[in-house]
């Protein structure tokens, strides 16, 4: 838990309490258990991505022009993580891309491309089905276009920035933004 500033007690005591209590659910959305991807292990994602100063958001899919992105988003991972980058890749079939069995998504992510930052099975990312986080990205930003989409997510929960599938990995604007918030 965060320490409580001097301006933050006065502020709490202003507004009855709403103003902490606003601080300590920022990013509730993210409070989900989800399962990894071609496994059995359910993990949460607010608890992924406690104490990183910069999460990112991945909708993906392994039958997908884009799906050469796993090979940039897994250099992003070993670039920032020991600074705090947290990558979360969603495995998506929300534009009919993604493998049919779990087992093939999971061998292109593992296999074919080293990913090692983590993956949950796969959810719809846009719709009226979306999965919640998505529902949420999209009421911030905008949902996800394609595969591939990128959302940059500060520790209180805001979408900094999003970005579209033509936005490669290792561009120098997604670099930038990384490492503003760290």
């Amino acid at each position: 838990m965060k320490p409580v500033t001097l301006a933050a007690l006065l502020i709490t005591l202003i507004l009855g309490g709403s103003a902490m209590a606003a601080t300590a659910s920022a990013n509730d959305w993210l409070d989900h258990d989800m399962r990894r991807l071609h496994s059995s292990e359910t993990v949460n994602i607010k608890a992924l991505a406690a104490d990183a100063p910069a999460v990112l958001l991945v909708n993906t899919a392994s039958h997908c022009g884009f799906t050469g992105q796993f090979e940039g988003l897994e250099t992003l991972h070993q670039a920032y993580a020991d600074r705090g980058l947290k990558v979360i890749g969603f495995s998506s079939d929300s534009f009919n891309q993604e493998a049919d069995d779990e087992a093939a998504a999971a061998e292109t992510c593992f296999v074919n491309f080293g990913v090692s930052f983590d993956m949950m099975a796969t959810v719809p990312v846009r719709g009226g089905n979306a999965h919640p986080i998505f529902a949420e990205l999209a009421r911030q930003s905008r949902a996800p276009r394609w595969n591939f989409n990128k959302y940059l997510v500060s520790p209180e929960g805001e979408v900094v920035e999003a970005f579209g599938a033509m936005t490669r990995p290792g561009s120098a604007k997604l670099k930038r933004a990384i490492e503003q918030l760290l």
